[in-house]
C-alpha cells in the first residue's frame, strides 16, 4: 500500500525501523518461551524461585527493548517511548529481584504495573502502524494479552500465589510465541519503497 499523507509516512518508517530490528522481537519471543516452559516443566517451584525466574525474564526483555530504542533513534521521533517502556521493565525486574521476599500483593502489583505499561505501548504501537499491513494485529493481540494480565494481577487479590504466577507463565508462553511470529513477519517484510511485501 502506498503511503497517502505524512502519517503513513512516518508509520512506514517506523515500521521499517522495526523490520531492521526482527531479531530483537524474537530474542523477546524466545526469552518468554522459555519462562513459560520452565513453569510447566517444574511446576513445584517455590513462589520466590518462580519470582526470580520471572525478574530475569523481565529484565531480558527490558534490556533487549532499550536496546531497540536505541537502533531507532534518529529514524523514529517516538523511540524514547520505547526506551522509557524498557527502563520500567529493568525498574519492575530488580524489584522482583532484589525484594522478592516482600509482601506477595506488592510484588503482584509491580507485575500488574508492568503488564499494563507494556500492553499499552504495544497496542500504541498497532494504532500507530494501522492502515500499512495487518502486522499492527500481532502488536495489538499481544498488548491485549499483557493488559488481561495486568487487569488479572491487580483483581485478584493476591489469592493463591503459586496459581497467579503459573498464569504468568502461560502468559510468558503465549506472549513469546506471538513475538516470535512478529519477528518472522517483521523478517520477511520488504521496504514499501519496493512497491510490494512479502505478507
Amino acid at each position: 500500500m502506498e503511503p497517502t499523507n505524512e502519517l503513513q509516512d512516518t508509520s512506514i518508517i517506523c515500521l521499517a525501523t522495526l523490520a531492521e530490528n526482527w531479531w530483537i522481537a524474537l530474542l523477546r519471543g524466545v526469552a518468554g518461551v522459555i519462562f513459560g516452559v520452565i513453569t510447566f516443566v517444574v511446576p513445584d517451584l517455590s513462589f520466590v524461585s518462580l519470582v526470580w525466574a520471572f525478574g530475569a525474564y523481565v529484565f531480558a526483555d527490558g534490556v533487549l527493548t532499550a536496546i531497540s530504542a536505541v537502533n531507532r533513534r534518529g529514524n523514529n521521533e517516538h523511540w524514547w517511548t520505547i526506551l522509557v517502556e524498557g527502563i520500567i521493565e529493568i525498574a519492575a525486574a530488580v524489584v522482583m529481584i532484589v525484594w522478592s521476599r516482600i509482601a506477595t500483593m506488592a510484588l503482584i502489583y509491580v507485575i500488574a504495573g508492568w503488564a499494563l505499561v507494556t500492553g499499552g505501548l504495544e497496542i500504541a504501537v498497532a494504532v500507530r502502524l494501522r492502515k500499512i499491513l495487518t502486522i499492527e494485529r500481532l502488536f495489538a493481540l499481544t498488548g491485549l494479552v499483557s493488559i488481561a494480565l495486568g487487569l488479572m494481577l491487580v483483581f485478584s487479590g493476591g489469592h493463591g500465589e503459586l496459581a497467579l504466577l503459573t498464569w504468568i507463565g502461560r502468559y510468558a508462553l503465549v506472549f513469546g510465541v506471538l513475538r516470535i511470529i512478529l519477528a518472522y513477519y517483521l523478517r520477511t517484510w520488504v521496504k514499501p519503497a519496493t512497491g510490494t511485501t512479502s505478507m
